[in-house]
Order: structure tokens, then sequence, then C-alpha cells
């Protein structure tokens, strides 16, 4: 049997971001015969997150399970759980960078269900922005490429912000956090301006912006959700629970064809995507 696979064909390099090059399709043979301990598998989809259950959770939709009923989903809801410290009823603000991303379009949601009062998204186009408020749930939403952030951030968070679900890192989570709030709190999340650059993660912040966080006892902890897996079966049971309430509203950028992986690897790192970046090797779903 003949088969196709993605290969790593190069690396970016030191401080490189990757691109569509650095992976190629090879044509590869399988054995026509499955000896005992071994099994055949067929990919239907392939995520493409810079990370690496039962179809009726997601109502069919097995793609899902790479994204919002999946470790996505588990990210953003352990980590609000776990680091944001929300109390319904108390009037808390989140702002959410890379609002519009995999994790990002679902923490803001899971923001307002578990009692954020305001939750506003940051990301980097109009099309984003409106359909973050139009469709999601947010209270407002800003572009980074337009405008002043900072003012924007005091016009829709007047009140200051007490939790911030971190995507990004940089200058904007910079911005963010100039404006937290005392005693408030970061989701560490991830930090993908940080990436392709040779730091330490996570990166430390400026000078002036950690006295700020010192001063204000603005907590800010690596998150790794990979720490609370006994935590994973409740969790896919609420996001999955959520989904088909209508309350959680799931977006996805799907490519198809597996000679496009590549291409949706760099999209992805470059915020080409609304929601769960994954591309689609087969619609056939009878196995």
């Amino acid at each position: 049997m003949i088969i196709q696979r993605v290969v790593l064909n190069s690396r970016p390099g030191k401080n490189g971001n990757p691109v569509a090059e650095n992976f190629r399709i090879e044509e590869d043979n399988l054995p026509d015969n499955i000896n005992e301990g071994q099994v055949q598998v067929r990919t239907l989809y392939l995520s493409v997150d810079p990370y690496m259950v039962d179809p009726q959770l997601a109502n069919g939709h097995l793609s899902y399970f790479l994204g919002a009923i999946g470790m996505p989903g588990l990210t953003s809801l352990i980590g609000i759980q776990e680091k944001g410290h929300i109390t319904a009823g108390s009037n808390q603000t989140m702002v959410v960078s890379g609002a519009a991303g995999a994790c990002g379009s679902l923490a803001g949601q899971i923001g307002h269900l578990m009692g954020c009062s305001r939750v506003v998204g940051i990301c980097g186009t109009q099309e984003k922005c409106h359909l973050l408020t139009s469709e999601l749930g947010f209270d407002a939403a800003i572009n980074y490429k337009k405008g002043n952030v900072a003012e924007q951030l005091r016009e829709f968070c007047p009140a200051g912000v007490d939790v911030y679900f971190d995507n990004v890192g940089g200058d904007i989570s910079d911005t963010v956090i100039s404006q937290m709030n005392q005693n408030s709190h970061i989701i560490l999340c991830g930090q993908i301006s940080q990436y392709n650059k040779d730091v330490p993660y996570p990166p430390p912040l400026p000078p002036a912006v950690e006295a700020i966080q010192k001063e204000r006892n603005i907590t800010r902890e690596r998150f790794l959700v990979l720490n609370y897996k006994d935590e994973f079966e409740s969790g896919i049971l609420q996001l999955s629970q959520w989904f088909k309430e209508g309350k959680l509203k799931i977006k996805e950028t799907v490519v198809n064809g597996l000679e496009n992986m590549g291409v949706a690897f760099q999209s992805m790192m470059t915020g080409g995507n609304i929601g769960k970046q994954i591309v689609c090797i087969s619609e056939e779903t009878s196995l």
C-alpha cells in the first residue's frame, strides 16, 4: 500500500519563522498484511497547533477533538479555573489576547460562563473583532493593528483588568499588564509573538512592566495543562455540555489536503486562522 506522509524538510533556524517549505510530502510503502500487535489507521484530520474520545460528545464533529473539546478547550477551561481566580458576581473584567485563535476564542466565552461581567478581546483584523462581538459574546474587541491599544483598553475596561488570558506576550501583554488591578491574575497560556526568538520561557518582562507586576501583586505563573490530567475527563464533559447547550460557539479554519500542512502551520503562526486551524485529510468518516 502506497501512503503519503509529511516530514520535516528543513528547520527555520535560530530566531527564524517557520514557512511552508520547512515541510515536504513524500510517499512510502506499507505492507498489505497486518501482523499481530499492529493496527492500521487512517488519518481524517491533522492538527497544526504548536503542540502534538466519544464522537457523541461533539455531535459527530470529529475535528472538535483537536480543538474545543480537546487540548485547546481544556487549556482554556483549566487555565481559567486554576489561574484566573474568577468569582461570579464580583464584576471582574477579563482581557484575552490572541482572542480569535483556538484557545482565545474559547477563553473569552468560558470567562463569561464562569462569572466575568466583562470580556474584551485583542486580535489583528476587523473581521476577527466583528466575529468576537457578534458571534462569540465578547463585550468589546480591539484590533491591535489599528489605533492606540492602551487608549482602547482604558475605554473598554474602565475599571481596570482583573484577569488576563495571555496568548501572545510581547508589547501587547506589556500594555495590558500596565492596566491591571491590584491582586489581579495573568493566565500564561502562550507567548506566540516570542516563539521564534531565542528567549527563555516564559519570556522576562521589561523592567518597568515587571515593576508594575510586583507592585500590584499580579500573579504570572507558567501554566501547563498536562499538569492537570486528573481534570481532563470532567473538563471534556463540561466543554461538551456547553457546546451541546449552545453556550460554547466553536470556530475552525479548515485547509484541505495533506500537501497543504506546511501552509496551514505557517498561517496559524502568523494569525491567519480564526478558531482552531486544522488540515482535513479526508472528509470520509466511515471507518
